[in-house]
């Protein structure tokens, strides 16, 4: 009797697995690096989260909660800012002629970071930490309507390489954001 010899079905290639970052915020951003997006995307994204974070905070009556979320607002905002200010920025400042906007971008961050500060240095107790975060919530809004309306469609209509520079932006958010997590 004949043996008939069957040749073994391949092994399926299995990946190793990689150790996931801790925090949530953590795999999400190592997510973002992984497939790049285009630089303005990726700042609309963050315009978008932190709304919502914004818009959660007035309904909070929770000390805690109120806490935890004005400082995930105020890290989320420093991260979004030092993208900006080390990468977007001079970027842009390079491929479009409008140098006011970029100048007035510069000094709504600078408003922005002393606030923040303000925020993080204050107890949620505090008869002003509300009003803050409040404030800091209209100073936001303005600046993410004067980027989304004037800068980005400037920016786009540019010869920028949005999808390198988004790569480069992701790369350099998630490397913050792990910075923060520690």
């Amino acid at each position: 009797m004949a043996t008939t010899k069957t040749a073994a079905a391949p092994e399926p290639a299995i990946k190793p697995k990689r150790a996931k970052p801790a925090s949530k915020a953590a795999r999400k951003s190592e997510r973002t690096a992984a497939k790049p997006a285009d630089a303005i995307k990726l700042l609309k994204d963050d315009h978008k989260e932190v709304k919502t974070y914004f818009k959660q905070y007035e309904t909070l009556e929770d000390d805690a909660e109120r806490r935890a979320l004005a400082d995930k607002i105020c890290m989320a905002l420093t991260v979004h800012a030092t993208v900006e200010e080390e990468i977007f920025y001079p970027a842009v400042r390079e491929a479009i002629d409008d140098d006011d906007l970029l100048d007035e971008a510069e000094v709504e961050h600078a408003s922005a970071k002393q606030l923040i500060a303000e925020i993080q240095a204050m107890d949620v107790n505090d008869r002003l930490f509300d009003a803050k975060v409040t404030v800091l919530g209209e100073y936001i809004d303005h600046h993410v309507e004067e980027e989304e309306t004037e800068m980005f469609p400037e920016t786009r209509e540019s010869n920028l390489d949005l999808k390198a520079l988004g790569a480069q932006m992701a790369e350099r958010k998630a490397a913050l954001m792990a910075e923060l997590a520690l």
